[in-house]
């Protein structure tokens, strides 16, 4: 076993054809920085002013390729995050035809976090919300000709934004090349499930992962184990929870925030883009009912502990 930091280099998309910056075996641990997923482009904007323009061509600057020895298509790589600490800053933001409700929310809007103040965040005078970083961007490069773009995930991970995957969790992603060509970036504060503006606070971070090989076992997409409870203290007093219905599971989700949406801004007195933007972060949307055709049932729940009322 042996100790590795990971080298100030970045790549923005899936291709086998990347140079490793990196060779390790299994049971080896790495450290880093990883950029947030605008590369710093939000850094200086100030709460209130005109989001500025962005450059997409550098949206979700990756680390990686990390080689690890002995892999082969077929085999297994497990991740275990071991420290994550975002690095003082960070920001949410909707933008133009992207997000959960495009139609909804036509013009740029974002939010700059502090987060050199401890363990917590505050969204305005409205909300306190825990730091739970992890990784939104974590793969083996897949088996693909021609490049593809960090968004969206497929079957091999990458793009997955699952806010579990937190230090303690265990992450078990298919090999699909020789060397895994480990990939990893877009860190992540504190994100609710769903991701609705398609931001959640995206923010620089340090970290650590330990990377361990598992021959002879396949799987056929990303899996976890979580270490215990998913979010212990912030179930404490309870969720209030909106639903959408309907035949589509997509609407369903879309009627579910734009209903959580409503009841936010009317209870505690914000803007809707205000609110688009905090249910991003703190707001879980679940699958209720899948059973009962024609109509689905997709709930929001937002945590009453992380609400300043």
């Amino acid at each position: 076993m042996a100790h590795h930091e990971v080298p100030d280099i970045y790549n923005r998309l899936w291709t086998p054809q990347h140079e490793p910056v990196l060779a390790v075996s299994s049971g080896d641990t790495i450290s880093f920085d990883v950029r947030d997923a605008g590369d710093g482009q939000l850094e200086d904007y100030q709460n209130g002013t005109p989001v500025p323009a962005s450059d997409p061509a550098r949206s979700y600057p990756l680390r990686g390729p990390v080689m690890v020895h002995g892999a082969e298509p077929g085999d297994v790589l497990e991740i275990e995050p071991l420290e994550f600490a975002p690095l003082g800053w960070g920001f949410t933001a909707s933008r133009p035809g992207a997000g959960l409700l495009p139609e909804d929310f036509s013009e740029p809007f974002a939010y700059k976090w502090d987060l050199s103040t401890g363990p917590t965040a505050a969204f305005l005078d409205v909300a306190t919300v825990p730091v739970r970083p992890f990784l939104g961007v974590l793969a083996c490069t897949p088996a693909t000709v021609d490049p593809l773009p960090v968004m969206p995930p497929g079957n091999f991970g990458g793009n997955m934004d699952i806010r579990d995957l937190v230090v303690g969790t265990k992450i078990f992603l298919p090999v699909s090349l020789p060397g895994a060509r480990l990939m990893f970036g877009d860190p992540h504060a504190a994100q609710g499930d769903g991701e609705v503006c398609v931001t959640a606070i995206e923010a620089p971070m340090s970290g650590a992962l330990k990377v361990t090989l598992h021959k002879g076992r396949s799987i056929p997409s990303p899996q976890f184990q979580t270490a215990g409870q998913l979010r212990p203290g912030i179930e404490d007093q309870g969720y209030y929870a909106t639903t959408g219905v309907g035949p589509d599971l997509h609407e369903a989700a879309r009627n579910a925030l734009r209903h959580m949406i409503e009841h936010m801004c009317f209870t505690y007195r914000i803007e809707p883009q205000e609110a688009y933007l905090l249910s991003s972060v703190i707001v879980d949307l679940k699958i209720s009912e899948v059973v009962d055709k024609p109509n689905w049932i997709v709930s929001a729940y937002l945590p009453l502990s992380m609400m300043n009322l």
